[in-house]
């Protein structure tokens, strides 16, 4: 008998919802640029929910 090994795309899915996550914070920094913690705080999204794609990408593949 062979072994099989399940493959998931959670990499693939939580790559994407936290990339689409970083994108959303991209944009609130963009959008409320006169307003410098909100700003500040939709950077803080942006890098966070990348750094946690990157992660998950490495970590599920």
């Amino acid at each position: 008998m062979a072994e099989t090994g399940l493959q998931t795309d959670k990499s693939l899915g939580l790559g994407l919802v936290f990339g689409t996550i970083a994108v959303v914070g991209a944009v609130v920094m963009y959008v409320a640029s006169a307003d410098q913690l909100t700003a500040g705080w939709g950077f803080a999204l942006a890098v966070i929910a990348g750094s946690i794609a990157i992660a998950a990408i490495h970590l599920f593949s």
